[in-house]
């Protein structure tokens, strides 16, 4: 299955926009889409995007289910990147699949 996955074989959603969320800092090997730079940092959900197959599994030719959320989160620039020059208003979306995902304050 690609794209949109049927909702009968997806994850409930735990998060809505105005969430804020920690993404988690593991280090899993093989293909990963959520960026090295952003984990361990936390964000505010913006925009709640769908269930879809999940493409860390779909790299390996797997059905990629159950489908998982996918959430674009919102970053403030100067909590990622500490000597950030630009203005302190800059922000930074990523697009970031709920298993990544967790509430802000509960890191492992």
């Amino acid at each position: 299955m690609t794209g949109r996955a049927a909702a009968n074989a997806s994850v409930p959603a735990r998060f809505k926009p105005g969430d804020a969320v920690s993404v988690r800092r593991a280090h899993p090997p093989g293909h990963i889409r959520t960026p090295w730079y952003i984990r361990g940092h936390s964000g505010t959900v913006v925009h709640a995007l769908g269930s879809f197959a999940n493409p860390e599994e779909l790299a390996y030719n797997r059905p990629g289910l159950p489908a998982q959320p996918l959430y674009r989160v919102r970053f403030r620039q100067r909590e990622i990147w500490p000597d950030y020059a630009g203005n302190a208003a800059d922000t930074l979306d990523i697009e970031i699949f709920q298993h990544w995902l967790e509430p802000a304050g509960s890191e492992r």
